[in-house]
């Protein structure tokens, strides 16, 4: 299933930062959760150890249940190409991502609420499952009885999305402009250790 745990304590584990509040406290405690967090020094990992470790961050970052994730690695190692690029490029078509990258909400968690709640639309139609593909030229946009909602105002305001994406605050859209390469999704992440996981 996914991840339902404190964003903050699994953030300092993996050392990345799954929520803006899980970025805060990271930058005052840099280091892991538990009673001796900052004095106590890490073994040194296994190559398995790094291979499971850097899943678990790509996996977090978009929220996955262990199953998902394998799929995902099974899609993208099946196509012709770069299994990590393809990979990236699966996880990123996520319709929650999308909404996520486009800044209409401020944490994949809440991407994918205003999904379910069926605040989301594409092409016109609304979509509540956050698993949709999005594919190249479809339109995301808030659905306008919505665009009041504090936590979406409050997000796109400061919005910096990423290239692939054409955002229009006025309008409260997203155009998918291309599938993007893996160096332009802002994910924390060393991507051929996780393939390196699944190809064992």
């Amino acid at each position: 299933m996914n991840y339902t745990g404190p964003k903050v304590k699994i953030s300092r584990k993996l050392g990345l930062s799954l929520t803006p509040k899980a970025g805060k406290v990271s930058t005052r405690k840099p280091y892991p959760p538990g009673q001796h967090g900052a004095t106590k020094k890490r073994a040194k990992q296994s190559d398995y150890g790094r291979q499971l470790l850097e899943k678990q961050r790509l996996r977090l970052q978009y929220n996955l249940s262990e199953k998902q994730m394998s799929n995902f690695y099974k899609q993208a190692a099946a196509q012709t190409g770069n299994t990590a690029d393809i990979l990236v490029q699966l996880l990123e078509s996520r319709l929650d991502a999308l909404v996520y990258r486009a800044g209409f909400a401020p944490t994949l968690y809440s991407a994918k609420q205003l999904i379910s709640h069926g605040h989301i639309l594409v092409n016109g139609r609304r979509v509540n499952v956050s698993s949709y593909k999005v594919r190249v030229n479809d339109i995301i946009a808030i659905k306008e009885k919505s665009r009041k909602i504090d936590i979406i105002q409050d997000s796109i305001r400061n919005v910096n999305s990423p290239a692939y994406l054409e955002v229009s605050k006025a309008d409260f859209t997203a155009k998918l402009a291309y599938i993007p390469h893996k160096e332009e999704v802002p994910v924390q992440c060393e991507l051929p250790l996780v393939v390196e996981y699944y190809s064992r």
